[in-house]
């Protein structure tokens, strides 16, 4: 229980109908579960607007509205106050009604189109073994040290944030690593709560389906970094263009990253094999267990933010080289018939590219690469076809087939992605919807040496189609395959 006007601090105010010293049992922006003695917080979403259920709020029981509009017909013994931002606002409350729990630990966000998971995955599992309880708030999964606590969205809602942030502070956190995608930066979900620090790691076209354009999406990365308070830290891969654009109009102490530019912290790749990864950095050469060009700027970018955390660089090097992930990224299958079977999450071109790239330089052109990739549906459509293009560009056979077709036809997906594959590469290429019928068919193509990539889902354990989630895990299929067509 809360009073009103105590977790309306800092919230910008237009006018007040109504007593503000009143008590709130909770705060609600879900107009389905507001129950009596509760404030309902009016938020204009995407595909619903929560001013159309005031009215509704109010008669299961809200004793206060917050909105951007006052109703026309207001229930007398109901207090409305109306802001400019309701968003914003539900934000600014969570982070008062749990206390500011933000302040009472170092929050650090990681936003970036490519690497978010990898790099707060490894901060997390870093800072615990330097000896910190900490915090982790990703799309795999949330945790509190060891204790895992499943994740619905990158970011959570403010509610589900600042509870979950209140829950680490209770549990003994210090440190806490999160996720900041860029729906939640532009849906204001993270408005009120204070970071040490905000990485970005790249930006590629992603989520225009949401953003409408490229350039609102940057803008939604770099408003992460214009909120940052003077006493945090920027951190930026100046590899990628638009890095020193996040540093634009921010007010933190600016850090950059590079594998090829001069940098604050800056490493160079000395060996990238399916072992490892080997790296100088801060003139030290040091063996990582990760895989891939990509994760040395993962790598990099965890090294960085350590350092300004203020944590003894060798000691870091030394715990950080100790590091596995085994979070579907570029995650191999174990099986007997000598395949080297990888499953990765790359679900934008640039993350496809990537690991591609990565299976390209370690081959040794004896072998076949065999592909396994599919889009998402009711999702970005222009990279559909930019992703096939790169498939068929760096493997030997591509199959096309499902990743999560949502309410779309899968074979309405493939064809968009059948738009980006060249004329001289058709034969290389097969259609196959039904994604574990694709993955059977490219371990029965594959002989021994070769290389299949299941790219698209990863960690993923689930196949989502026409509104309803179905066990779908790539890492148990591929190995079921493997099993079922070389073992016989």
């Amino acid at each position: 229980m809360a009073i009103l006007k105590d977790i309306l601090y800092k919230v910008k105010l237009v006018s007040i109908s109504g007593a503000t010293d009143i008590s709130v049992d909770a705060i609600q922006f879900d107009s389905r579960i507001v129950g009596s003695g509760d404030v309902f917080v009016a938020v204009k979403g995407t595909q619903v607007d929560g001013h159309d259920y005031i009215s509704k709020a109010v008669e299961q029981g809200a004793v206060a509205v917050i909105c951007e509009d006052i109703p026309h017909n207001i229930h007398p013994e109901v207090t409305y106050v109306q802001t400019e931002d309701s968003a914003k606002a539900l934000g600014i409350m969570a982070d008062n009604y749990y206390d500011h729990p933000s302040e009472k630990l170092k929050l650090v966000a990681v936003t970036g189109t490519n690497g978010k998971t990898t790099t707060v995955s490894l901060l997390h599992k870093l800072f615990m073994s330097l000896g910190y309880h900490t915090g982790m708030i990703s799309t795999v999964q949330n945790q509190i040290d060891d204790l895992v606590i499943p994740a619905t969205h990158t970011t959570p809602d403010a509610l589900q944030l600042n509870a979950l942030l209140s829950k680490m502070v209770d549990h003994g956190c210090t440190m806490v690593f999160m996720e900041a995608s860029s729906h939640a930066i532009a849906q204001e979900r993270m408005a009120g709560l204070k970071l040490a620090g905000a990485i970005f790691t790249n930006i590629t076209h992603e989520h225009l389906d949401y953003h409408k354009t490229f350039d609102n999406y940057i803008k939604a990365k770099k408003k992460l970094f214009d909120d940052l308070p003077s006493d945090a830290f920027a951190l930026v891969n100046v590899d990628d263009k638009r890095g020193m654009v996040m540093l634009q109009n921010c007010k933190a102490s600016k850090n950059t990253y590079s594998l090829k530019m001069m940098a604050t912290y800056k490493a160079k790749v000395l060996n990238n094999s399916l072992q490892g990864l080997e790296l100088t950095v801060d003139q030290k050469d040091v063996w990582f267990r990760q895989i891939g060009y990509f994760n040395a700027y993962n790598l990099l970018a965890a090294y960085a933010t350590a350092n300004l955390l203020e944590e003894d660089s060798e000691e870091v090097l030394m715990h950080l080289s100790q590091i596995e992930l085994n979070n579907g990224r570029f995650e191999q299958v174990p099986n007997k018939a000598g395949i080297t079977a990888i499953v990765d999450y790359a679900h934008t071109p640039d993350a496809l590219e990537n690991v591609l790239n990565t299976i390209d330089n370690i081959r040794t052109g004896n072998e076949q690469v065999l592909t396994v990739v599919g889009c998402g549906g009711n999702r970005d459509t222009e990279k559909r076809p930019v992703m096939a293009e790169i498939a068929c560009r760096y493997s030997d056979r591509v199959i096309l087939t499902s990743d999560n077709p949502r309410y779309e036809e899968p074979e309405a997906i493939i064809a968009d992605m059948q738009k980006g594959v060249p004329i001289s590469q058709i034969r290389k290429v097969t259609n196959l919807p039904d994604r574990k019928e694709a993955i059977k068919l490219a371990c029965s193509f594959a002989q021994k040496g070769d290389i299949i990539l299941v790219a698209g889902k990863g960690h993923e354990t689930y196949q989502e189609i026409k509104g309803e989630r179905s066990h779908f895990d790539d890492k148990e299929v591929v190995n079921e395959m493997l099993n079922l067509i070389h073992n016989k």
